[in-house]
């Protein structure tokens, strides 16, 4: 007796989806000398200027010490700098420097076409809902976390 096919779970194919764009990322930032988290934090550092490292961890999917220890790379690199807060002086926020800047806006184009090769096949409504989709899930699985 043959087994009935059953249906992709979505956590798969979700999975299969971050590995292949993974690989993209991977490829495209390298010949500028960063990596996937490193790019993935300075494009949040662009969006949101002063985060501090917790608070960019949480952003880039990483642990508080691995966000710790990149930030301190890509500051050696001259990518970002890091202040003190004005309401606590321990608390240090970063932002990105004219060469932080500039490295993520060389690195743009590249990341561009990525998502226009994953969405060619959406139209424009089909890509905001499927942005809005991700948005929900993505809230509804951290909703415990906070």
């Amino acid at each position: 007796m043959s087994r009935p096919e059953l249906p992709t779970r979505t956590a798969y194919l979700v999975k299969q989806l971050e590995l292949a764009m993974r690989s993209r990322l991977d490829a495209a930032v390298r010949p500028h000398g960063l990596t996937t988290i490193q790019y993935t934090a300075l494009a949040e550092l662009r969006r949101h200027p002063g985060l501090s490292s917790a608070q960019l961890a949480r952003r880039a999917f990483v642990s508080a010490q691995t966000m710790q220890e990149l930030v301190a790379r890509l500051e050696h690199q001259g990518l970002v700098r890091r202040r003190p807060a004005a309401h606590n002086k321990r608390v240090l926020r970063t932002s990105l420097t004219a060469e932080g800047q500039r490295i993520l806006a060389e690195s743009d184009s590249e990341i561009d076409e990525i998502e226009r090769d994953m969405l060619a096949d959406l139209d424009a409504e089909q890509v905001a809902e499927f942005r809005a989709t991700l948005r929900l899930c993505t809230r509804r699985l951290l909703k415990d976390e906070r």
